[in-house]
């Protein structure tokens, strides 16, 4: 790709980036939230057309010109977005072969189908019967249908963005060694992501973004590089702490919850929570770890105005007054905030504008009689955009059209807009690079200076470790052990995150 240009009405997203990739190697695309990685892949893959952008694509020697992703497919190239587009409905055979089907007198043959699908599956080391609905695997089962679906078109360029982002530690692995087996039969990858170890181990090369320019190409094995060189081209700075310095004062219990009981909302004999109980003291953030299905967003849901599960039991306590929270509403009146997983699904409506979305959970903060004030509507927008440092030219600005990262900061503005006692937030740094996770680990840390608790649910063990005061840990839907933050290893967590609640044996304080 040579000098490629892009803009957006006020905005320009890529100026003269460059980059080159060789065939038959991993390229991963660093760089912070909305440095225009993704828009670079969205013109390689026609998303973006010939035409809407400047510049000149090289791609086996000869100049091309995608209009839509079809063209680009049809040359060989590839592109997994990071929301997978996957229909659940439908079986994983279906997915693999939708827009692309096998026809026989133009009527789809199934058995051709469905045994085109197996080989597919086998070479992503999916075992899976075709006919399985997508909705009923994992993530990361389908993140390797959306692979498999990739290479049944003949695939030359494979671009996957954040491939790993929602997935485990062992799914993201197994990811990695499918992507090392691809780049040893031929097949060119290029990989966005934010995990820097993950681009340490598995990348040839590294394609650095800042500010919608390209910074440099490394390559890895002769360069030396590792991931305080890689943040030093992100950030154009070297960062002394992935953590923000910080000296807890802990207080007095905000929050309590005495065994808590949910069940599954459509399998009556699965219990989702089972008899949890812990507590949150001013001041103090709690991490909570475990593997993925181990239960933690399920709790946390539940406890958010029961929006998941079916009550069966149990209490929670504010303050040392008894709670009884039925609807999202009593949740947010009696001073909880729960900042989503899915922030795409359910902490965004993306027809929305910022302005908008920061106000929206709790309105009747800036509402005078029946009427909102827009002059307040706006003013506390623009203080929230500031202080998160949000990269958008204005509040009016629509929010699907910001990245990942600053997304996830008007939803964190939204949800401090309503001025919480307990901020709950499920996986707050996913898809954000590393300098995005500096300055949301500091709004973490002051909110728990101002003594108020804040629960942290996190899939990255080094994240908990830095940031909580004490790590609770599930593992099928029970609370099985909790560490201090001077107990706290990588290993003791991990021990605890797989045994099963009653068994003795690890360290663990009150």
């Amino acid at each position: 790709m040579k000098d490629i240009t892009k803009e957006f009405p006020g905005v320009k997203a890529l100026a003269n980036v460059s980059m080159v990739v060789r065939r038959g190697e991993v390229q991963a695309i660093c760089g912070e939230n909305g440095a225009g990685k993704s828009t670079l892949m969205k013109v390689l893959s026609g998303v973006h057309p010939n035409g809407s952008y400047t510049g000149d694509i090289l791609f086996d020697g000869n100049a091309v010109a995608f209009n839509n992703i079809r063209d680009s497919e049809h040359a060989g190239i590839v592109i997994i977005h990071q929301e997978l587009a996957l229909t659940p409905e439908l079986s994983i055979a279906e997915n693999i072969f939708l827009g692309n089907e096998v026809t026989k007198g133009g009527v789809i043959n199934w058995m051709t189908t469905r045994a085109r699908s197996r080989e597919l599956l086998a070479r992503v080391g999916l075992s899976e019967d075709p006919d399985t609905k997508v909705r009923d695997i994992g993530v990361g089962k389908q993140q390797l249908v959306e692979i498999a679906k990739a290479l049944s078109k003949d695939v030359k360029l494979l671009i996957l963005d954040e491939p790993t982002a929602a997935l485990n530690e062992g799914d993201s692995q197994h990811l990695l060694d499918l992507i090392a087996g691809l780049r040893s039969k031929g097949v060119t990858c290029i990989m966005i992501s934010h995990k820097l170890n993950e681009i340490e181990q598995i990348a040839d090369a590294i394609t650095i973004i800042r500010d919608g320019r390209s910074i440099e190409t490394l390559r890895v094995k002769e360069d030396g590089v590792d991931e305080n060189r890689i943040i030093r081209g992100m950030v154009g700075r070297d960062l002394e702490s992935r953590f923000p310095d910080h000296t807890p004062d802990i207080g007095e219990t905000l929050f309590e919850v005495r065994h808590w009981t949910v069940r599954h909302p459509s399998v009556p004999d699965r219990l989702v929570c089972k008899g949890s109980s812990f507590t949150v003291r001013r001041g103090e953030i709690v991490g909570f770890a475990g593997l993925m299905g181990a239960g933690r967003t399920e709790l946390m849901r539940s406890l958010f105005g029961r929006s998941y599960g079916i009550y069966l039991g149990g209490s929670m306590f504010m303050n040392g007054k008894e709670l009884t929270l039925r609807h999202v509403s009593d949740a947010i009146d009696a001073g909880l905030a729960y900042v989503t997983e899915d922030r795409k699904s359910l902490g965004l409506n993306l027809l929305d504008d910022i302005k908008r979305t920061t106000v929206s959970a709790r309105l009747k903060r800036i509402t005078h009689g029946l009427a909102v004030n827009e002059r307040e509507e706006y003013t506390f927008a623009e203080g929230y955009r500031k202080s998160l440092r949000t990269k958008a030219p204005n509040v009016d600005e629509g929010v699907n059209k910001l990245s990942g990262g600053n997304q996830q900061k008007v939803v964190l503005a939204k949800w401090l807009f309503t001025e919480p006692d307990l901020l709950i937030l499920d996986e707050p740094t996913r898809g954000i690079d590393v300098g995005a996770k500096f300055e949301i680990y500091g709004i973490i840390q002051r909110m728990a200076a101002e003594g108020k608790g804040v629960i942290l649910v996190s899939s990255e063990l080094p994240e908990l470790i830095g940031l909580s005061d004490r790590i609770y840990t599930i593992n099928e839907g029970a609370i099985t052990g909790v560490l201090t933050r001077e107990q706290a290893d990588q290993e003791s967590l991990m021990r605890l995150m797989t045994r099963s609640k009653g068994a003795t044996g690890d360290r663990a304080t009150a």
